[in-house]
């Protein structure tokens, strides 16, 4: 059975992950783009973005799709090199488009491949876009799919390899404060982690002047024997180096480029939710744009103290980025994003982008005049400081099933001393205190962990609400 999760279709390479199941899911996207397209009586031709990574398996998947594809009468655009996952979903909405893929596992592990499907412009394909998909794909059988060689689509027209870089890197230069960033020469660390991101932000960042150096740049598909996730445990080499040779900043993506991790000029791991409250806080308080951002339940409440702050509103939805993205769409929000690194701004794509997202971090030290440390230090003076924890456990289908039942079918809490105000079940359990805290435990769509986000105003409170929720769920 194929199943999508927050992030796409994701299976270990060799298992799930074979040429007969990507075959069997590209037969089945085929049948419900024509679906669709009948159904809308559209008369111009149907055409497809397929990207791909550097994983392993990645540009073979990528061919074995637009085989399919093109057997279905579907029209492949190709992107005809690596490419990075906001790229792709740039293309869908800049070739104006109703569909396209990016075969990656995002920052899954290395023996981990899969699919990312986009609707139009560009963002997450919504849960009933997955669910006809898989439904008509688990129905097929390998004798439904249709195939034809990859060079027999490229004569016939049906493939058509294309190169979209110098767009999206010129869309990109057009919609941040170059001359700003300019006057500033900064000096910057690149970490694209053994991934996609390089060329494309090593582009724009050297087209604004600054100085760039990389590392973790070769094509390595055990990705360094680390997650390609950029966090505090994945960044020691940047760290070090950026206080080692004195750099302004350092910037970090995962495998296909759509999370951002940035390390600060003294070393300092800013956590995703702090990359968040920055952008956010700058949008309003220094280019006075209004609006209101969307953020996950498993994301920092400190967006709901500056919005409300500022006559707005911050609108918490379920985890997957589909989610932020219909969020801000239905709200007018400004910007949404989640505790994991990934964000958007509006006027962009409908997807995450680490590469605009690094950028526009770049454009905010220039235009402000300030280091990453003291405008967090200027936003903690007025609106408090937050701390998260993050745990996640690994667990036997007899544990999940015990853990589910507990929660969400008992739905027994821990006896904590904190006032609750609320409790909602939207997407797993999630308790709000009354002193602006609070804790959640859920499923991974992802990954077979069950994860716990925890906030408090300081670390002693948040470390013990988790440890009092991991001892009520008898973890370890």
């Amino acid at each position: 059975m194929i199943k999508f999760g927050t992030g796409g279709w994701r299976a270990i390479i060799g298992e799930e992950f074979t040429k007969d199941n990507v075959s069997l899911l590209a037969q089945g996207i085929a049948l419900y783009v024509k679906n669709r397209a009948e159904e809308e009586k559209e008369k111009e031709e149907v055409g497809f973005i397929v990207g791909y990574d550097r994983r392993f398996l990645s540009k073979r998947a990528a061919m074995w799709i637009s085989e399919v594809m093109a057997a279905n009468e579907i029209t492949v655009y190709l992107i005809q090199d690596i490419a990075p996952t906001p790229l792709i979903m740039y293309t869908v909405d800049d070739l104006k488009l109703k569909y396209g893929i990016a075969v990656t596992a995002s920052h899954n592990s290395y023996d981990y491949n899969g699919i990312k499907l986009f609707a139009g412009g560009g963002r997450d394909a919504s849960l009933e876009i997955t669910e006809e998909i898989e439904s008509i794909v688990n129905e097929l059988t390998l004798k439904d799919i249709k195939e034809i060689e990859f060079e027999e689509g490229i004569h016939l027209g049906k493939i058509k390899e294309i190169d979209p870089f110098n767009d999206y890197i010129d869309n990109i230069l057009q919609d941040i404060n170059v001359s700003k960033i300019k006057e500033r020469r900064l000096k910057v660390l690149l970490d694209p982690m053994y991934g996609v991101a390089k060329t494309c932000l090593q582009t724009v960042l050297i087209s604004a002047r600054c100085s760039i150096d990389v590392i973790n740049d070769r094509h390595d598909p055990l990705f360094g024997g680390k997650l390609p996730s950029p966090s505090a445990e994945t960044l020691n080499k940047l760290r070090d180096m950026v206080v080692d040779r004195k750099y302004d900043l350092g910037i970090a993506t995962d495998g296909d480029a759509d999370r951002l991790g940035i390390i600060d000029e003294k070393g300092n791991f800013i956590h995703p939710n702090d990359i968040l409250v920055l952008l956010y806080y700058y949008l309003l308080e220094y280019k006075g744009i209004k609006g209101g951002v969307v953020r996950n339940i498993a994301t920092t409440h400190l967006l709901d103290r500056i919005a409300k702050d500022y006559g707005e509103v911050c609108y918490e939805v379920p985890v997957g980025f589909k989610h932020i993205s219909k969020g801000m769409e239905e709200q007018g929000a400004i910007i949404g994003g989640e505790s994991s690194g990934g964000l958007t701004i509006n006027g962009r794509i409908r997807g995450k982008d680490g590469i605009y997202s690094a950028s526009l971090i770049v454009e905010l030290i220039c235009v402000t005049n300030k280091r990453l440390s003291e405008l967090l230090e200027e936003i903690h003076n007025k609106y408090g400081k937050m701390y998260m924890e993050e745990r996640n456990y690994a667990f036997s289908q007899k544990k999940k099933e015990e853990l589910y039942y507990l929660l969400f079918v008992e739905k027994k809490l821990p006896n904590y001393e904190q006032p609750i105000k609320k409790i909602s079940y939207e997407d797993g359990m999630k308790i709000y205190f009354e002193n602006d805290g609070w804790i959640i435990a859920r499923f991974s769509g992802t990954e077979p962990v069950l994860r716990i986000y925890a906030e408090m105003e300081s670390r002693s409170e948040v470390s013990k609400i988790a440890d009092e929720m991991e001892q009520f769920l008898n973890l370890e």
